[in-house]
């Protein structure tokens, strides 16, 4: 069920079954230590989006590869981010059209965590331009509770991490190097500190967890909550509609001049 596989024929019934529903992943192209190639961010987007559209029947939109990775800086090779207010435009556009093709309920999957802030402001510009467009913004390691549990196991400001690193070599084992896994490890030194800093004044080497702990079992235990969990959060907003029918653009102020103030 992949957006750009369908023709613009097949589109509007294939809507029409789904409550009118999208799914757009986002993800990110940025270093992921010595042991992980840049695009994990992407690639679990990718997959995991990919089965909870063949699961549920919604239309895939085609996944952003780039988002708003400043923070890992220039100290290492292989980031390529985009400034914050251009993901918002990005997505903005792509919301746009989306509606104008019949997409009513739009679900952004996002796979990097700095993508969330731009991204929840796209949602507020797409929900105030369409009365009766519904956008979420679901962040993967947010899915549900043990998803959660599974993601933050070594590391509160993980990155690159046993969960990361246990996905990939669960669902693309070709993006990991096994022989750098123990070369990899660094631990979180973020806990206590007021600001927040840029990767290269919290990781030596691009990383923070610990990679070494990674298997391809608890990767593929945790991928099936991923597409469980995320296609029943799905299931539940197709099912849901507004708690009150107020128009955005209607105002319940009445002048005390009249009509005429």
């Amino acid at each position: 069920m992949f957006w750009s596989h369908l023709t613009w024929a097949e589109l509007p019934d294939q809507l029409k079954q789904v409550a009118h529903s999208a799914i757009l992943p986002v993800g990110a192209t940025e270093q992921h230590g010595p042991h992980m190639g840049c695009g994990m961010d992407t690639e679990i987007a990718d997959k995991l989006c990919r089965a909870v559209s063949q699961r549920t029947g919604v239309p895939m939109l085609p996944p952003l590869p780039y988002g708003c990775s400043l923070g890992h800086s220039r100290r290492w090779p292989g980031t390529i981010a985009v400034q914050p207010i251009t993901l918002i435009e990005l997505v903005k556009q792509i919301g746009d059209g989306a509606y104008h093709s019949g997409v009513r309920r739009l679900f952004i999957v996002n796979t990097h965590v700095t993508n969330a802030a731009p991204l929840r402001c796209a949602l507020e510009m797409l929900r105030a331009e369409h009365d009766d467009l519904m956008v979420a913004v679901i962040n993967s390691p947010d899915i549900s509770e043990r998803v959660r549990r599974f993601h933050f196991a070594d590391a509160t400001d993980w990155h690159a991490n046993d969960a990361e690193t246990s996905l990939m070599l669960a669902v693309s084992p070709e993006m990991v190097r096994p022989d750098r896994l123990h070369e990899a490890d660094d631990p979180d030194r973020t806990e206590g500190q007021v600001f927040a800093h840029p990767v290269n004044r919290t990781s030596a080497n691009g990383v923070t967890g610990f990679p070494s702990r990674a298997t391809a079992d608890k990767g593929r235990e945790a991928f099936g909550w991923m597409v469980e969990d995320l296609s029943a959060l799905i299931a539940r907003g197709q099912a849901q509609t507004p708690p009150l029918p107020h128009s955005y653009f209607d105002s319940c102020f009445v002048s005390p001049l009249g009509p005429q103030a």
